[in-house]
This record gives C-alpha cells, structure tokens and sequence, in this order.
C-alpha cells in the first residue's frame, strides 16, 4: 500500500524539477543583466512551486498584447511628431558644458526627442509652494488642466486643489487626471474621486492592478510619472506626489517626505503636454491622432534661455534607457557630482560609475534618508557602503524627514530632475520622467539645494559600518540578493 504515495510523491518531484529546469532556461536565454538573472535563478531554485508562480507574476515585463499593439500602431505618428519638432529647433551648444551636447545627442538617437531652447525654470523645494503654485495655475486655467501622478492623498492642500479643478471645470476647462492604479488605489474609492467625477472631470487610472489581470499582464510594472500641464503653456514635473507630506504616511516613523519639483514655462512643455496625451490615450484605448491634433500640443513661445531635454522611460521606450543616460551622466563628471534619492540599491555598471568617480578625484556626494519606508530597501543599500566609503564617495544620512527627491548635478553646470530613483525598479521596470537641464543658472540653485540638505545629515563613517553587528550584516547581504529585483 504504501508504495502507492511514491507515484504523486515521484510525480510533484519530477513537476518541480521540469519547472525550475525550464524557467532557469528561460531566464538565462533573456540575456537580462547578470545580477538580475543570478536573484531570479536563486528564487526559482531556492522555493519550490513558489519560486516559480512568484516569476510567473513579476518576471517579464508583461503589458498586454493589445496595449503593445496600440503603441506600435502608432509609433508613426510619434515620429513624424518628433521630426517636426527637430526641424524648428536651434540650440546653441556652444554656450554649455562640451558634455552636454553628447548626452543631448544619445537621448535623440534612443527616444528621439530633441534639447528644447528657451525655457524659464522655476525650483520650488517646499510641499506649501508647489500646491500654491499649482492652485494659482489651475485657477488661471482657460482650456485645459492635465494632471498625472503616482499617488493622490486625500488631506489638506491635495484637497485645494481638487477644489480648484472643480473651479476649473465649472468655467468649462477640459480637466484630465491619470493615475496609477496602485499608487492612487485609496483615492479611487474615496469621496474626493466621485464628487470630481460627477462635476465632469475625466478620471483615468493608469496600468490597472488585479487578480485576473495579473494572469496576463504583470502588475508590479507601474506609472511613477509626475507631470502637470496648464493651457499647453505651463508645466510642473519632479518627484512630488499629489499628497500633503503632512497628511501622507504619518504613521510610518520617518518623517515628512521631503521632494522638489520644477515649474516650467516654455517650449518643452509641448512635449510635456504630448507625454501625458501619449500616456492618456493609451491607456483610454483612443488613437494616437489626437496627439498631434489637440490645440494643447502646439508650440510654445521661449520664456527664456533654460536649455531642457525631457526623457520619459520605462517598457517600450527602449530597453535600458535611463540606466545607460545615468552612466553617460555620471561619467560625464569632472569636479562634482550630487546625487539625492530615497532609493538606492544600484547595479553593478552603475556601482562602477560611482566609484570610477570618486577614484579620478570628482567629489562624490550621495545624500540619503537616515530612515526609509522600506526596510528591504534600506538593509540592499546598507550592504554597497563599504565599497563606496573605500572609494571616496561621501555618503551622507539625512535626517530631516524622508528626502524623497531625485536630483543630481553635474560640475555646477547640468543636472537631472524628475521621478528615477538609483534602483532597478526605476531602470527597467517603471514609467519614469525626468527632464535633462543643460542650464548653469538652475544647476547652481539645484546644488545649493542639495547642499541645504547637507546642514541636517550625517557624514556616514566606515568604522560604523565595520562595528555592526554580524547579524545585520547578514541581513544586508541577504537583501543584497533580491536587491537587482527592487
């Protein structure tokens, strides 16, 4: 009787065994990076059944076949778009940093969007400005408000402006909001939706999230955007999420979240308004015509000198994108170098860059939160500071709240600001936007910033990391594991 229980017994081993076979095969024949394969293959040898389902669910970038065929559908249209905007513009790339001009020219050949002359940059580092800001816009508004977040948080000033979109509305502005559809799941069911809803304004959710939905499509792949358009004449981007830092996350320990945002005035934000049309449409399943026929995608007289590239990133916009534009930055770097960003578990090319840096004498600075949100997160990026220390790099812990923003200058003279985070997710994974500015004047503002931050952090010594204890060091490098999948 007994020798009964080794036939299902015998036929689980062999289904396990033919599972983790054939998905080792197949991670190993998609030639992703080697770190990235390696956490996959040990998920996939390491749980049995589990391993597999959680590949099966997270492992591919997944977006759906009919997505994937409206995109391609329309790429045309795109195109012939972006040449026309190459066409009418002129840059000057004699008056910026020689290095500029590479990065500008590798960002055309890979997305196509051209530098865009003429541009007026306003930083705005407080919560308190940019909904003041905002609302002020939102109520001068004559044709169309857009808006496209990660989360909306209802409390305090997110609720202003609500209150000054329904404003909008009612004086017949065209008033759109894309959010994602896990980073903004609360608000969807909250009254703050409904009452918008009711008084016309159209409200989309970005990549919805499910069960059935997640047989088909992987649903940790996510809209992190951050962009607003007024009028086709004004636009905002950065790392703030429609939430009142005051109302937001109250109960996890850390603080405040901390993020800068840039309002932006001039011919860029043409293609600002085409991003969140581009992103609009796809996900209402219309036709990429409107694109180039709205009357809010038109250009946009210069503001003023501010030279700016926008680069939008994620699947479908060219594999590795952000990641190789993040190398050519940090290479390009001759004297400083600053980085700020809540999450930092970088890969291996991106590891070397810092390091080379440091190493060739370019001051490194990365500033980080004393306290994360993700203890994952936190223990991945504790487990390379060693290494950095060893090679010059300046880690500093700041302790003001959580500095979520995602800002690096280069030399005082270009920077980088926008949603990327320094982590696989923000690479491969997420629909990212940061703006490329090829501008002394606001770089220095930037760095000023970024230097502000430095009066409430703590210089991050190698003795306190050689004194942990062996317990967290094991930690870290188990998290260090999963790292390449955060």
């Amino acid at each position: 009787m007994e020798s009964y229980y080794w036939i299902p017994t015998g036929m689980i081993l062999i289904a396990d065994l033919t599972i983790r076979i054939g998905l080792s095969i197949r991670v190993i024949m998609r030639k992703r990076a080697a770190s990235v394969t390696l956490a996959w293959l040990v998920i996939i040898l390491l749980l049995p059944f589990v391993g597999a389902f959680i590949y099966l669910l997270f492992g591919e970038n997944r977006l759906g076949e009919h997505r994937a065929a409206r995109a391609a559908a329309d790429l045309r249209v795109i195109t012939r778009w972006a040449d026309s905007l190459r066409q009418r513009t002129r840059v000057d790339w004699e008056r910026v940093n020689p290095e500029c001009q590479p990065l500008h020219r590798q960002i055309d050949a890979i997305i196509g969007i051209p530098t865009m002359p003429g541009n007026r940059l306003e930083l705005i580092a407080s919560p308190t400005d940019f909904f003041s800001r905002l609302i002020e816009d939102i109520d001068a508004a004559q044709s169309s408000c857009f808006l496209e977040f990660y989360i909306w948080n209802e409390g305090g000033m997110a609720d202003q402006v609500a209150e000054a979109l329904i404003r909008a509305r009612k004086r017949g502005v065209t008033c759109r909001i894309l959010l994602d559809s896990i980073g903004s799941k609360e608000f969807f069911s909250g009254r703050t939706c409904r009452r918008m809803r009711r008084q016309g304004i159209e409200i989309t959710e970005a990549l919805p999230a499910g069960l059935l939905r997640a047989l088909f499509v992987r649903i940790d792949l996510r809209n992190h955007r951050k962009i607003v358009t007024i009028d086709g004449r004004t636009g905002y981007s950065g790392s703030q999420n429609l939430v009142d830092p005051r109302y937001f996350k109250q109960d996890e320990g850390v603080g405040q979240w901390i993020d800068t945002m840039v309002r932006v005035e001039g011919p860029v934000v043409e293609i600002m308004t085409a991003s969140f049309l581009y992103d609009w449409l796809l996900e209402n399943k219309k036709s990429m015509k409107e694109l180039t026929t709205s009357p809010e995608v038109r250009p946009v007289p210069a503001a003023d000198r501010a030279l700016v590239q926008l680069v939008p990133s994620g699947p479908g916009y060219g594999e590795d994108t952000i990641h190789n534009l993040l190398l050519t930055t940090i290479y390009a770097a001759r004297q400083e170098l600053i980085l700020t960003t809540p999450y930092f578990v970088p890969d291996n090319a991106i590891l070397a860059a810092l390091k080379s840096a440091a190493q060739r004498g370019v001051e490194v600075i990365i500033i980080l939160p004393e306290k994360n949100d993700s203890r994952l997160v936190q223990y991945a990026s504790r487990a390379h500071f060693e290494q950095l220390l060893e090679a010059g790099v300046q880690l500093m812990a700041f302790s003001g709240g959580l500095l979520h923003a995602k800002t690096i200058t280069v030399d005082r003279d270009f920077s980088l600001i926008g949603s990327v985070n320094l982590d696989m997710r923000s690479f491969w994974l997420n629909f990212e936007m940061t703006l490329f500015v090829y501008d002394k004047e606001f770089t220095v503002r930037l760095c000023d910033l970024q230097r502000g931050y430095l009066r409430h952090a703590r210089q991050i010594r190698g003795a306190e990391l050689r004194d942990r204890p062996a317990g967290q060091r094991f930690l870290e490098n188990c998290a260090l594991l999963v790292g390449p999948l955060l």
